[in-house]
């Protein structure tokens, strides 16, 4: 993983970048199916959203809710037939990447604030305590801080292979670790439960990442998902995945894992027709 120390809590931002992020999901549906859709981004971070827009057609009535973990939920009813819901937005975002600090350290349980304490049991697909010999094994005698939680990173980035389609719904932390491979979501499904089962705080993010200033893997626009870490007396970002800091991040949702934060969650059996994601910077928006 590249570091670099930070000598205080966080980075001083020089300046911002202007993003374009949205997607467009087409269902078919035999009936008129219930859904809801996470697709906007968090405002409770260092993000501005503007010109946020979602729309469905055909012209489709939205309702909208935060969830139990302050995510932004519309809520609809998806049309016989074809559908398409849209969202876009533009986000200005830090051209800074995420902090780093060596030396933070790790937080006793006891210490640890009330609503933090929910990140170091096991969920759905972070199963901490099915892979807790594991994480003591391998990571226990690591010196506890900030650099332990790197050294988790950098084993599941070299231990698992990417690959989409390589795991399920039904997927866990431990099936991904052992089968070896898996789509984002698995890095950071694996790197949370080692994390969780060394009682570190660790919870699920999904959202937008642009390629700003690292080159393009090759592969399609898709969502991204990482890890946010309790160090010291706060979160702290960790990529599985890409393992290096990165920066544009767009923060969608949070939860204890994927189960939480679930794109779309359908009520009846529609059939995806197509997913279309994109996060780009936007030099010259025609609105300013």
């Amino acid at each position: 993983m590249t570091s670099r120390r930070s000598t205080g809590a966080t980075n001083t931002t020089r300046g911002t970048r202007l993003l374009r992020v949205g997607c467009a999901f087409t269902y078919r549906a035999e009936v008129p199916t219930p859904a809801v859709f996470l697709l906007r981004p968090r405002h409770d971070s260092d993000v501005r959203v503007s010109n946020d827009s979602l729309t469905v057609e055909p012209t489709t009535p939205v309702s909208n809710y935060l969830d139990l973990y302050g995510n932004a939920c519309a809520r609809l009813m998806l049309p016989f037939g074809l559908s398409t819901v849209h969202y876009s937005a533009w986000v200005d975002v830090p051209d800074s990447v995420e902090d780093v600090d060596e030396d933070v350290p790790e937080t006793a349980p006891g210490d640890l604030p009330d609503d933090v304490l929910l990140y170091t049991l096991p969920s759905r697909y972070c199963v901490s305590d099915v892979l807790g010999d594991e994480a003591w094994s391998r990571f226990g005698a690591h010196p506890p801080g900030y650099g332990r939680v790197r050294a988790i990173c950098q084993h599941v980035h070299e231990t698992l292979n990417f690959g989409y389609g390589t795991s399920t719904a039904m997927s866990t932390a431990a099936d991904v670790n052992a089968a070896g491979i898996g789509v984002c979501r698995d890095f950071t499904h694996l790197a949370i439960s080692f994390c969780r089962a060394l009682n570190i705080p660790a919870r699920y993010v999904f959202g937008y990442l642009p390629d700003l200033d690292s080159p393009p893997d090759g592969a399609p626009m898709d969502f991204a998902a990482w890890m946010e870490v309790w160090l010291g007396d706060r979160w702290w970002t960790f990529d599985p995945r890409n393992n290096q800091p990165r920066k544009g991040r767009v923060v969608i949702g949070r939860g204890r894992d994927a189960a939480d934060v679930a794109m779309v969650t359908t009520y009846g059996g529609p059939v995806l027709e197509s997913m279309v994601v994109h996060a780009e910077e936007d030099l010259a928006p025609a609105w300013r």
